[in-house]
């Protein structure tokens, strides 16, 4: 059965939104693009909610000729939305209904693990069904002190910790895998 892997950026307080608005790292460390390569490259799938969707298409579709990127555009990609109509960027497909069995069907299919990247109401939904099998925290060493936390009510949820990396820029990876 395939793995259903989220990684997410978060602050120190807890912030997961609109990373891109983020302070720039004063350390250019390339063990962050490695980890970020070997995730995507274990992964046949990306899963995302609209918003990550709408944030994503435009920049990647922009961007060809390395690996990454060719990775990215040319890999099945799956929405969860009920607002999203006319996906212009290749190979996605749109989830309008029943995110949480549509999510346990992809699972149940042969193939590599999936990526789901940010954490909103679709991974609450699939963390609430125990559908998420990995999660990787990208600590960033600041507060931003706005938007919106990634601490919500949900159900309890227990990991083990996998894994810790940290980098040059001060960012931890923390990886858990779900019990």
């Amino acid at each position: 059965m395939r793995r259903l892997i989220n990684s997410t950026y978060i602050t120190l307080d807890g912030v997961i939104q609109d990373p891109q608005d983020w302070p720039a790292g004063e350390v250019d460390d390339p063990a962050g693009g490695t980890i970020q390569s070997e995730l995507l490259f274990a992964c046949d799938a990306v899963l995302m909610g609209r918003h990550t969707y709408e944030s994503f298409a435009p920049v990647w579709q922009s961007r060809t000729g390395d690996p990454f990127s060719d990775r990215m555009n040319s890999m099945r990609k799956y929405v969860v939305s009920t607002t999203l109509q006319d996906p212009d960027w290749a190979n996605t497909t749109v989830i309008s209904s029943d995110p949480v069995a549509e999510v346990k069907r992809l699972k149940a299919l042969p193939g590599q693990d999936i990526v789901q990247y940010g954490f909103g109401d679709v991974a609450y939904a699939l963390l609430e069904h125990g559908l998420i099998d990995e999660l990787r925290l990208w600590v960033h060493p600041f507060f931003v002190g706005k938007s919106g936390p990634m601490y919500r009510e949900a159900p309890l949820a227990k990991f083990d910790l996998a894994d810790v990396k940290p980098l040059k820029s001060g960012i931890v990876v923390l990886t858990y895998h779900a019990r």
